[in-house]
């Protein structure tokens, strides 16, 4: 079947895909109110940039780029990450990386960072040094987070908070994201004494929000509805995701939420799920792993050795991102960048995301997410409960 012989409507539905959408700020409580909407004031938003798109991040009423910066970013081996650097000093080579990537982003309107290991601390602490105002910045050391049983007590957390504050070279973090266990495996105690120690740090002036991190959707939606405390959830969302119907005893479990342009703005049911709780709750949503842990590329860069991605691999970065942004109730998604030109490439999903998600748009979009889901490393086979959120 050709596209010009498939109407565009027919092919959401027959492929459960999401076609791309405008996003409005027309939804009560929802937590990501965007630029989108005519008259929007964008004199208090930070690094304002006409070409990206910026979303409310639920009650932190913080205004923030619809896609900002992930912590991670490619290793000397071509892994997806930096753990630790020998006696917490940053590398010549790769601070010089991380100062021109940090630069970019703010040139290209991103406000926001998101990190999570002691070696990502350190690096973009030194890359800000100076103009720290500049980014909205949300970090936790997965190490010292209470993921990790022998960790899961106050003091542990305030000493984790105030590690993250030393290797930034800070006195604040704006937002305090603990990672909890991939598997949810926490009590309600758990959740308690996390909130304990952000409240001890919040009096002294040390964090300003609360978020967190896990890979279990019964667990965040259970945070969301029963601590007040937290106003930022972290969980995957990838080209592969689509919106679970809210009753799925009346609706096909195959037929997916529809965002389209023109004839139909976001019609879709978000009332159940993390959605549907987090709008309610007007929590902040920021999506991770946009790329499958970097199966969705063809191309593998190595620190130190970057060869350019390829036209296709940027464009398969730009259609996932834009896909992404169909949803009005995620607040931004955090794809890591190792180079300029990945910044320079994953900005152009904000200003031209109506314009990407045409039909062949959808097709290769398609392709490229069959192929990612089928080629999952066993680390990321995961990723596959996160089809349906």
């Amino acid at each position: 079947m050709t596209n010009d012989k498939l109407s565009r409507r027919t092919f959401i539905r027959n492929t459960s895909v999401i076609a791309a959408g405008s996003i409005t700020s027309a939804y009560a409580g929802t937590g990501s109110t965007s630029t989108d909407k005519k008259n929007a004031d964008t004199s208090k938003i930070l690094n304002y940039n006409p070409k990206m798109r910026y979303r409310r991040l639920g009650k932190t009423n913080l205004m923030v780029s619809e896609i900002s910066l992930g912590g991670h970013w490619a290793n000397r081996g071509g892994g997806r990450y930096w753990q630790k650097f020998a006696n917490d000093e940053v590398p010549e080579d790769v601070l010089k990386n991380r100062t021109e990537v940090v630069s970019s982003c703010i040139d290209n309107g991103i406000n926001y960072l998101d990190i999570t290991t002691s070696a990502e601390c350190l690096s973009y602490g030194a890359a800000l040094k100076g103009r720290r105002e500049k980014m909205i910045v949300a970090a936790d050391d997965c190490d010292l987070s209470p993921q990790h049983k022998q960790y899961a007590n106050v003091k542990a957390q305030l000493h984790n908070i105030d590690e993250c504050l030393r290797r930034f070279g800070t006195d604040y973090i704006d937002i305090w994201r603990p990672m909890f266990r991939q598997d949810g495996k926490h009590t309600d105690s758990d959740l308690e004494i996390t909130a304990e120690a952000f409240e001890k740090a919040r009096e002294k002036g040390k964090v300003r929000f609360l978020g967190m991190t896990s890979h279990n959707r019964e667990f965040i939606q259970h945070l969301v509805e029963n601590f007040s405390r937290f106003s930022v959830v972290y969980f995957p969302y990838t080209a592969k995701s689509k919106v679970k119907p809210a009753d799925v005893k009346s609706v096909d479990p195959k037929q997916v939420v529809e965002i389209g342009t023109g004839d139909g703005a976001y019609s879709g049911d978000m009332r159940g799920g993390i959605f549907g709780a987090a709008q309610k709750h007007d929590i902040g949503i920021v999506t991770i792993k946009p790329f499958g842990g970097g199966s969705l590329f063809r191309t593998r860069l190595k620190f130190g050795a970057e060869t350019d991605s390829t036209d296709n691999d940027y464009e398969r970065a730009r259609l996932t991102l834009a896909y992404i942004l169909c949803n009005p109730a995620i607040t931004a998604t955090v794809p890591g960048m190792t180079t300029v030109e990945q910044v320079e490439n994953n900005v152009r999903a904000s200003a031209e995301r109506l314009a990407l998600l045409d039909n062949n748009g959808i097709w290769k979009l398609t392709e490229a997410a069959e192929q990612m889901w089928a080629e999952l490393p066993d680390e990321y086979r995961w990723l596959h409960d996160w089809e349906w959120v």
